[in-house]
């Protein structure tokens, strides 16, 4: 970007003036990125394991490796989701405080599902075959 058409502020931060609008584009990118090759490899066990007992469905999450690719998955998607309804109420909430309350509402709910997602995967991991 031409350094004439920056705010002094801007030239001496060196941030737009959404602040964090390139982070956030970089981490949805990076994310969907990471998303392509987790998604592939759970589409595929979770069609290995259609009509499968959920004795042996538990035991193949139980698995180190298993574990650790779906809490991969779970925690990259819900990070990707929360990027992008922050950019959605950014751009179509317009009042602060409601905006505000949104985003905080956003990073809680993520945090509360990856939180549940990461207890059960541990509980699955630790019970062993």
């Amino acid at each position: 970007m031409n350094a004439g058409l920056r705010t002094p502020l801007g030239r001496i931060e060196g941030l737009g003036s959404a602040k964090s609008g390139t982070a956030d584009f970089l981490h949805q990118r990076i994310t969907a990125a990471a998303l392509v090759p987790l998604s592939i490899w759970f589409v595929l066990s979770a069609l290995a394991y259609v009509g499968a007992s959920q004795a042996a469905v538990a035991a193949f999450l139980g698995r180190p490796v298993n574990a650790v690719l779906m809490f991969l998955l779970v925690a990259t998607m819900l990070y990707h989701m929360s990027i992008g309804l922050q950019v959605i109420v950014e751009d179509y909430v317009h009042r602060e405080a409601m905006k505000l309350t949104l985003v905080i509402l956003i990073r809680f709910a993520a945090l509360a599902m990856a939180a549940t997602a990461s207890l059960a995967l541990v509980k699955l991991a630790l019970s062993g075959p």
